[in-house]
């Protein structure tokens, strides 16, 4: 199953990735172009603000966006977006930072809104405020937060408010940054897995969120180690100016113009909170070659070979006893069609959690999708398996339940 890699020289299992864009076992492949983008970049010396300037360009473009960002990861990019809420562009509270005594920290969250990718927000030095209940599920037709609760809680000690953009997630963005707009506070989504479809790289943006927040080594295809942040040219200039190293005589500081208004502030800051989260040469360069592709492909084409690929799984294992594949396809959502193995623990050769278990603690290891194991459910994602994965994925799919 193809050649030696890296991590057999190294003695370090490989993984075979039948899950999905998961960013624990690597993420997604990086485009062979941005790939070659990286080489090339790693050769040279460049300014990285420069670099970063013409990055803003593109994922403005991209977003219709004022301006844009590169940061390390989304995470990196939740923590940034809000470090740039609460010090917008004064320079001694980004000295501060993550100290906010005296200083208006607070992100307001619908609780449904609330996971642990939030502590991005709170290592900022945000103090998360919940609103709204989790009603929805008591099946009564009342929803999980109203706009008013949101509105209610703003106060003098509002930074933000936080939204993650999900299918179940309410109220709808728009009715959101309606209410933010009027008491001027910036609305923050988080979008990481939210591409494809290409229009979302949009959609946020123009439904009034000021800052968005996008994974850059998902279906972008960049670096594992880049995100995406989209939005108001003040936010970002914040963000640049915590992350960028800013040793630097203020004589002889003389950043991009079209990334940092020098006017708008006082003096060169000190190194920021987000200074530890910096990013290379290498991934700039090659997630701006990522995004650029990203926007030149056909995801319907992707999505009709990932369709065609699932169901040669699903029909490879089909005929197993306590076994039921069904297919989720896709679309824009999902992204890739997922085969829905159903496991009966009665009757088929093994459970969805033993399953799971030997396929992982083989040499390569097998990953498939594992967040339903409460129901006897796991999952196979073709998006990240090349033709001789995904049959050695059949194989041992077959020897594991009975029939090879």
């Amino acid at each position: 199953m193809g050649d030696r890699t890296v991590y057999d020289e190294l003695g370090i299992p490989r993984v075979v990735n039948a899950t999905g864009t998961k960013t624990r076992i690597g993420g997604s492949r990086i485009r062979p172009e941005a790939l070659d983008a990286m080489k090339r970049a790693a050769n040279h010396f460049v300014k990285l603000s420069d670099l970063q300037a013409k990055a803003s360009e593109v994922i403005a473009d991209a977003t219709g966006a004022q301006a844009g960002y590169v940061t390390s990861g989304a995470d990196a990019g939740m923590l940034l977006s809000a470090a740039a809420a609460i010090a917008g562009n004064d320079i001694a509270v980004m000295d501060k930072l993550p100290q906010t005594d005296g200083i208006a920290d607070e992100i307001i969250m619908p609780r449904t809104h609330r996971t642990g990718y939030d502590h991005a927000f709170r290592a900022a030095g945000a103090t998360i405020v919940d609103v709204g209940t989790n009603d929805r599920v008591l099946g009564t037709g009342s929803t999980a937060v109203e706009p008013w609760e949101i509105e209610n809680a703003i106060s003098e000690r509002t930074a933000a408010i936080g939204y993650v953009q999900k299918p179940y997630t309410e109220p709808p963005l728009s009715e959101v940054t309606d209410l933010a707009a009027e008491h001027d506070v910036p609305v923050i989504v988080d979008a990481a897995a939210e591409l494809p479809p290409k229009r979302n790289l949009r959609t946020f943006t123009e439904a009034g969120a000021d800052l968005v927040v996008f994974s850059g080594g998902k279906a972008i295809r960049g670096p594992q180690t880049t995100g995406i942040v989209a939005g108001r040219r003040d936010l970002i200039q914040s963000i640049a100016l915590q992350n960028l190293d800013m040793h630097a005589a203020n004589q002889v500081w003389e950043p991009p113009s079209q990334l940092i208004d020098v006017e708008a502030i006082d003096g060169v800051p000190r190194q920021g909170i987000g200074r530890s989260l910096k990013v290379g040469k290498e991934e700039l360069a090659g997630l701006i070659v990522a995004l650029e592709s990203f926007l030149e492909s056909d995801p319907d084409a992707m999505r009709d070979h990932w369709h065609r690929e699932a169901q040669l799984i699903a029909d490879a294992i089909d005929s197993a006893t306590g076994v039921e594949t069904t297919l989720n396809s896709g679309g824009e959502i999902s992204v890739a069609s997922e085969v829905v193995v159903r496991i009966d623990p009665e009757t088929a050769a093994c459970t969805a959690t033993e399953l799971v278990g030997d396929l992982r603690s083989e040499t390569p290891r097998v990953f498939v999708g594992a967040d339903r194991l409460d129901e006897n459910v796991v999952t196979i994602n073709p998006m990240c398996l090349d033709e001789p994965e995904r049959e050695y994925v059949v194989e041992r799919l077959r020897t594991h339940l009975e029939l090879a």
